[in-house]
């Protein structure tokens, strides 16, 4: 059971620790970062003494603290941790703590809870931090307005969760990104003041900052202290790193996030609470690949995790687009059972008036025109091959050619002066009306019940601008992600063994909020393996591979144009949950039997694939790429050694394995199941031919310190490496 807390509290785990003073008026943050130890009473009273700061000049006469709470009260003039106001009073927060709890999980880590409260404000405060066994911290807060306080509504116009980070912490690392190419990293120093990255899309959007990231001077995948914060929060969202010249008490700078509030958006009556998104905070003493294992770690404890092997998919969008017709579906679904499919999606088209993007979002009945008979002799060919069903949905949008528009003009989010421009010629259903909410819920129900389908691929395909709800205009959009949840939470609990994929434009809402509710996620509407090597690569610093599509497309990129080779696009695509994105009517023999053989190699691999450590090499050039996935006791590794473009030099060098222990002996081969790369070179390095159908005896000094004389490749071609570990 809970019990109150001594005066200073520490949740550690994992070799993480957060530590909290109990001191008056506000608690305050006296580390996070390295597990400090089992400290005695005299050590703790120390750390309390060093966690006083110099007073400065020209300064407040009182030690400025980095608290749980940061106020201007405290002294600190950085963005603080809430504001708002009461018909343009009570401006100046001043929390107290009230009362606290303290847990110690048994397998690690623990929960912190904080209560607080602003008598002048009306406002009570409770804040939540959990350390699970793996690193995590996860903060939230609930602020309500206890019952018999000033009836006046107390406009909360930000809410953030902030923690400190040190003096050495000086580089920052988000993503940028747009529509094909989500998640591109871009870094630069931290100087004084904030960096801010506002998201205003009604969701996280394709150029989502994702993971805030925080390090040493050049930290990298390997090496270096890193801090971290993701916000789990499927709208808008603000991302924060902040630094003043006299610091955050003892501490430098502080980093952050939460939901982004429009003006008006949150008014609390007495009796009314708003919860903040959950912030997850990870450290990491050994670079990006740490703070992925901690994520991915903390993901797959979860109970609703996927458990069991992630089947291998079809999908028909780049296959049929919207040229459906039950015979050529029918012939598709057979040659994707022969090459080894395990699950059969059927795109976007199937539904009433569908036959472009312009009409019939909003109308989620078979189109009589081409489906008299509905989706079931399909559903029912595919079943009886052997495969799952699953149906491509957008619930969230709507057609003005659609019946549902017709029938429901003010079921349309849009300001009372008129509808904007369309964006992907369609528009936002509201979903907190309650009507809309019931119709989409007993849509999908029906839908998912009559045709026994295993999967939805949940798509939202446009952003939400001028989301308010006339005729007052009131701001919607944290209503619209509330109600989104509640919605995958009721079709998940009437059908408990369908799995939902966020897909989003591609990759355009990947958060945690929605990771709470479905199965897996698209990363990107592009499969050119030359981008995906990219896209893959940065999403599993938040994601397992097991919860990240990536399927293999035709030759010729739907998205680039690029043409590539097949080793090199199976190869990409083997590292996520494996899929197929084309028309196998197409491919010729010998490309249906590569196929086969590259599902058979799926389904060997992705026990390991699915469940380990993801690695990645710092290298100089970005043009290479060296990543791997190596078994959680370091039995097994694959890894996967990609060129993207040219480079100048012509060797690439000794280059070690990540993942692996120099103290351990080692097999090696080379996986050529799906054929060899083009190389670049006369001749490859002699590992390279001895390790080509047989295992190659290596000692983990070797690849792990030493590193492989790796081959020079042509650009855009992969090589598959297996390594086991001898003993």
């Amino acid at each position: 059971m809970p019990t109150p807390p001594s005066r200073i509290v520490s949740l550690r785990a994992a070799g993480t620790c957060f530590t909290v003073e109990l001191t008056e008026p506000v608690p305050r943050v006296l580390h996070w970062g390295a597990d400090l130890g089992d400290l005695a009473p005299e050590d703790l009273t120390a750390l309390s003494l060093t966690a006083e700061p110099a007073i400065l000049n020209n300064a407040p006469d009182i030690p400025r603290r980095f608290t749980v709470w940061p106020t201007e009260a405290d002294g600190w003039s950085g963005t603080p941790a809430h504001h708002g106001h009461r018909a343009g009073t009570a401006t100046a927060p001043r929390p107290a703590l009230t009362g606290a709890t303290h847990h110690k999980a048994p397998d690690g880590g623990g929960e912190l809870q904080l209560r607080l409260t602003d008598a002048a404000l009306g406002l009570d405060i409770t804040v939540t931090y959990t350390l699970d066994p793996h690193g995590i911290l996860t903060a939230d807060a609930v602020l309500s307005r206890p019952p018999g306080t000033d009836t006046t509504p107390y406009d909360l116009s930000g809410a953030l969760t902030l923690l400190p980070l040190p003096r050495r912490a000086t580089e920052i690392l988000d993503f940028t990104g747009k529509w094909s190419r989500e998640r591109s990293p871009q870094r630069r120093p931290l100087h004084h003041g904030a960096h801010v990255r506002d998201v205003r899309r009604g969701k996280p959007g394709v150029d989502s900052p994702y993971l805030l990231s925080v390090g040493v001077p050049g930290f990298g995948f390997r090496s270096g202290e890193v801090w971290a914060v993701h916000v789990a929060w499927s709208g808008d969202q603000r991302y924060l790193v902040e630094q003043l010249p006299e610091g955050a008490g003892v501490h430098a700078s502080a980093l952050g996030g939460g939901e982004l509030l429009r003006a008006g958006e949150i008014r609390l009556a007495p009796g009314e609470s708003y919860r903040t998104p959950r912030c997850h905070f990870a450290w990491s003493a050994d670079g990006l690949d740490g703070i992925a294992d901690r994520f991915h770690r903390h993901l797959r404890a979860r109970p609703q995790h996927p458990r069991g092997a992630r089947p291998l998919v079809l999908n028909s969008w780049e296959g049929v687009y919207f040229d459906h017709d039950l015979g050529r579906l029918r012939a598709l679904a057979e040659r994707a059972a022969a090459v080894g499919v395990e699950r059969f999606v059927l795109d976007d088209g199937w539904f009433s008036g569908r036959r472009a993007d312009t009409a019939g979002l909003g109308d989620w009945l078979a189109d009589p025109t081409v489906w008299p008979d509905g989706l079931s002799p399909l559903a029912d060919h595919v079943r009886a091959l052997g495969m799952d069903f699953g149906l491509w949905v957008e619930p969230e949008m709507v057609n003005l050619d659609s019946r549902l528009a017709r029938a429901h003009p003010d079921w349309i989010l849009g300001p009372a002066a008129g509808l904007g421009p369309t964006a992907r010629h369609q528009y936002v259903l509201d979903l907190a009306r309650p009507e809309v909410f019931d119709y989409l819920l007993k849509s999908l129900d029906a839908l998912v019940g009559g045709y026994d389908i295993a999967y939805l691929k949940w798509d939202h395909n446009r952003e939400l601008l001028e989301a308010v709800r006339a005729p007052a205009d009131r701001p919607a959009g944290h209503a619209q992600v509330a109600a989104l949840y509640r919605l995958l939470d009721a079709v998940k609990q009437r059908h408990p063994g369908l799995e939902i994929e966020s897909c989003a434009s591609g990759g355009g809402r990947i958060d945690l909020g929605v990771l709470a509710r479905t199965d897996r996620v698209w990363p990107s509407d592009c499969n050119d393996p030359v981008e995906r090597q990219a896209i893959q690569n940065w999403t599993a610093q938040l994601l397992p591979p097991e919860l990240v599509g990536t399927h293999v497309g035709a030759a010729r990129s739907h998205t680039t144009g690029r043409v590539t080779s097949d080793t090199f696009r199976m190869i990409t695509a083997l590292f996520g949950h494996a899929g197929i994105e084309q028309d196998l009517a197409r491919c010729s023999e010998e490309e249906l039997a590569r196929l086969t053989t590259w599902s058979a190699l799926y389904r060997e691999l992705r026990p390991l694939l699915h469940t380990g450590r993801t690695v990645r090499a710092d290298l100089e050039d970005e043009a290479r790429v060296l990543h791997g996935v190596v078994a959680q006791d370091g039995s097994r590794a694959l890894y996967s050694w990609a060129r993207v473009a040219s480079s100048p030099e012509g060797q690439s060098g000794r280059t070690p394995l990540p993942g692996l222990s120099p103290d351990a002996h080692y097999r090696l081969r080379v996986r050529t199941e799906l054929g060899l790369p083009s190389f670049h070179q006369a001749a490859a390095p002699p590992w390279l031919t001895a390790a080509q159908g047989d295992w190659l005896a290596l000692p983990g000094s070797v690849l792990a310190a030493a590193g492989l004389p790796m081959p020079t490749l042509d650009p855009e071609q992969a090589l598959l490496v297996e390594v086991r570990r001898v003993g």
